[in-house]
């Protein structure tokens, strides 16, 4: 039986959810029920969102705005076959509601055609007097599209109908960013602020800005004023440390990595960087120990595990550091520069066959870097292959054709397996990259054997006549 009104419950939330624990039955208003719908769509509740548009139905079968939740629903299920249906029905009903175009939007956008999406919301801007929801609709239509341009003048718009949108606000920023346009971001947020002077949110992204651009004293002040603003602000403390650290004011940076650990629980990320700080102090052990509450706050870190790694190695405790940088490994087992760092520890405790494997992952993961290919040659010299450091070296100098120390070493390798005639070429090519033969000393200090042999010195006296 339905209710009368002074028996039901004030609020139509709890109302609802007396009801459906209840056999009796409440009546509401379709506003009550659109309410009560919203309310669960916003929590994530969708079960119960689905009850509410069936008894809101139940009680108002032509509600067009119950009938449109509906298709959202539809929508966010991927039953777009019949979100369309029901759409059709309703077009025919009302042309005029911009909610049908905008639900038609989202089931072109589910299907990747955002141009489609793009077209339909603009219609609906046509249909209504409040524009805010289309254009953050329209902002992410055009990220779909990498249309930064338009994605950031949507935005905006967001912005201006809503100074406290800082959803938009970010979503502005992410798109000057992206365009790399960190003048018109600083611009943009210095007007922002001369009408919003206690925004947080702003002064944030304003130091983030300046400290892309490398423009420290601005940014370290436009955090100050985040924190003034909000002293419980943890991403400002956050980013003024990295600042300082940047001027080298490691002690301040230390106490604002501090801070966040005090105002909430300790992040990982906040431990690593007060022991790179520490180390920058000469502190080995402070620096130590915040790398390891690094991994205990957060094993799955890598970067936690390669600051150990850095520690141990450049304390040239190499077996902790090959212990460290596996575990790194075993986190991300795609990265190069963890791989190289795997490769330099081997080098430097011998172990030559680990050493030339993990320099192989260093190349086929992309890292051409000069010294790769130049250590990773040395290993398989020193592994007894000198052919394969000899072609180590011609794939190095495909990146590097005119270095002198891949062409050097590239000659005593030649000599090495007495291929006089390439090393002829090679010493050669060096020697019109060096005319004036000032980084010849390459070639002696790694083969000093052959420095003054007579074939090199016989070569050195023709090349010097011939020129």
């Amino acid at each position: 039986m339905a209710l009368e009104s002074n028996e039901r419950p004030d609020k139509p939330i709890t109302k609802f959810e007396s009801m459906l624990k209840t056999d009796d039955v409440y009546f509401f208003d379709a506003e009550d029920f659109e309410d009560i719908v919203h309310h669960y769509l916003n929590n994530g509740k969708i079960s119960l969102a689905k009850k509410g548009i069936k008894i809101g139905l139940q009680q108002h079968p032509c509600s067009i705005e119950l009938k449109l939740l509906q298709v959202e629903v539809m929508v966010f299920e991927n039953h777009l076959e019949n979100a369309e249906k029901l759409l059709d029905e309703l077009e025919m009903l009302d042309r005029n509601n911009e909610e049908i175009y905008i639900q038609r939007a989202n089931i072109f956008s589910k299907k990747d055609n955002h141009a489609a999406a793009v077209s339909l919301l603009q219609k609906a801007l046509e249909l209504t007097t409040d524009s805010f929801d289309i254009y953050s609709l329209l902002g992410m239509e055009y990220l779909f599209m990498d249309d930064f341009k338009l994605a950031k003048e949507s935005f905006m718009r967001c912005v201006e109908f809503d100074n406290e949108d800082y959803s938009s606000l970010y979503n502005v920023i992410y798109c000057f960013e992206f365009l790399e346009d960190y003048d018109g971001a600083i611009y943009y947020l210095n007007e922002y602020l001369d009408k919003n002077p206690y925004c947080q949110v702003a002064w944030h992204q304003l130091g983030k800005q300046y400290y892309e651009k490398r423009m420290f004293p601005e940014a370290l002040t436009a955090f100050d004023f985040a924190i003034i603003s909000d002293d419980t602000f943890i991403g400002a403390y956050f980013e003024k440390g990295k600042v300082l650290e940047k001027l080298g004011k490691y002690k301040e940076a230390i106490e604002n990595y501090e801070t966040t650990i005090n105002i909430e629980d300790p992040t990982s990320h906040a431990f690593l960087r007060i022991g790179k700080c520490y180390e920058k102090l000469k502190n080995k052990e402070m620096a130590k120990y915040y790398f390891y509450q690094t991994v205990h706050e957060d094993p799955l870190l890598d970067k936690g595990w390669l600051a150990i790694t850095n520690f141990y190695y450049n304390n040239k405790n190499y077996e902790k550091a090959l212990y460290y940088i596996n575990k790194a490994l075993n986190i991300d087992g795609e990265n190069p520069l963890y791989w190289k760092k795997c490769a330099n520890i081997n080098y430097a405790l011998e172990n030559y066959d680990q050493a030339d494997f993990a320099y192989k992952q260093v190349v086929d993961l992309g890292n051409y870097e000069l010294d790769t290919w130049l250590k990773w040659a040395d290993v398989a010299h020193f592994n007894g292959d000198t052919l394969s450091a000899l072609q180590i070296l011609a794939q190095g100098r495909e990146f590097y054709p005119k270095n002198l120390k891949i062409i050097y070493k590239s000659v005593g390798f030649n000599l090495i397996i007495k291929d006089f005639i390439n090393a002829r070429i090679c010493l050669l090519d060096a020697l019109k990259l060096d005319k004036k033969r000032k980084q010849l000393q390459l070639f002696n200090k790694q083969f000093p054997q052959y420095s003054n042999s007579e074939w090199i010195n016989t070569i050195l006296a023709n090349y010097k006549k011939a020129s």
